[in-house]
């Protein structure tokens, strides 16, 4: 990526081992025209330091940490890096799905101190996943990936739910659309992959999980704040629902006494959805390419809207 960008712009980089200050962004933007980032907060704060900046690219395929109205004030064009990184995510979350209903890790850490014994093979059962019913809400790119996986590998019956129909998916991969509370009320597994909106912040919360099976996975691998982490938590402590699988937070790094880390029927992993070495190096340089067509006015890129 920065050989690409090196030969197109004159470029500065922050290399040092200590992450930058917000103060020190803002001095370093106060005359860059392109800024290509993962995750910083792109505000009205940080704009008014940069009155040249033209273009941001994140190297993400969600893009919540965009203030829209903001930058469409300033004239700042924000771009994202989708589509590179959809198996990737789709790979983790039948990784997910597998662990939570097959106990992996709380197996894998019994194993580990000794305490596996003859005569206890029951203490070790988990559910299967195969001729399984899916349930997926937000039919995206990667939720299209996740069914193709569910349906051919695992023989599974999939349903979803989406704010618009996937006339074309239903037709392509013999899915069906449902309304949320029937998808809730029939899955064996939920997985929630909606981006983080006004509309979907909390969008699962106690309601969803009573109308839930109690037999239900759960698995969260789109933005923790989609989930009322609460009420999660509540849902698990009373066998509500069965287990979790989760890759996002309300906070993250999630606090080190969050309960959600004491659950052994909970895989909790540290947001590593795209988190290969070849879809990374994928999706920066999709975002070096985004920038350089933007700044250049030459060629096409992904803008976010």
């Amino acid at each position: 990526m920065q050989e690409y960008l090196e030969e197109h712009v004159n470029l500065k980089v922050w290399d040092k081992t200590v992450p930058i200050t917000r103060e020190q962004l803002f001095k370093e933007l106060e005359d860059v025209e392109g800024f290509i980032t993962s995750g910083v907060k792109v505000n009205e704060e940080l704009l008014r330091q940069a009155p040249k900046l033209r273009v941001v690219s994140t190297i993400s395929v969600g893009y919540n940490h965009f203030d829209l109205e903001a930058m469409n004030t300033y004239g700042v064009i924000g771009t994202h890096t989708p589509y590179v990184l959809d198996d990737t995510v789709a790979d983790l979350v039948i990784s997910l799905m597998l662990s939570a209903a097959r106990r992996i890790p709380e197996l894998d850490a019994m194993t580990k101190r000794g305490d596996w014994k003859k005569g206890n093979a029951e203490q070790s059962f988990g559910v299967d996943v195969h001729h399984q019913k899916l349930g997926i809400i937000g039919m995206g790119r990667i939720g299209e990936k996740i069914a193709q996986r569910a349906l051919f590998g695992f023989d599974m019956e999939v349903s979803y739910f989406n704010r618009n129909r996937k006339y074309e998916v239903e037709k392509k991969l013999n899915i069906k659309a449902l309304p949320m509370d029937d998808l809730l009320k029939e899955s064996d597994f939920i997985v929630l992959l909606v981006p983080l909106t006004s509309e979907t912040k909390q969008l699962i919360g106690e309601r969803e999980f009573i109308l839930m099976k109690k037999s239900a996975i759960f698995i969260n691998a789109s933005r923790g704040q989609t989930v009322d982490e609460q009420a999660l938590i509540n849902a698990l402590k009373t066998n509500e629902i069965l287990a979790a699988g989760l890759d996002v937070y309300e906070q993250e790094p999630i606090d080190p006494n969050n309960p959600l880390l004491k659950m052994e029927n909970v895989v909790t992993l540290p947001h590593i959805g795209s988190a290969t070495l070849k879809t990374r190096n994928a999706m920066a340089m999709v975002a070096a390419k985004n920038i350089v067509a933007a700044l250049l006015g030459e060629g096409s890129f992904y803008q976010v809207k």
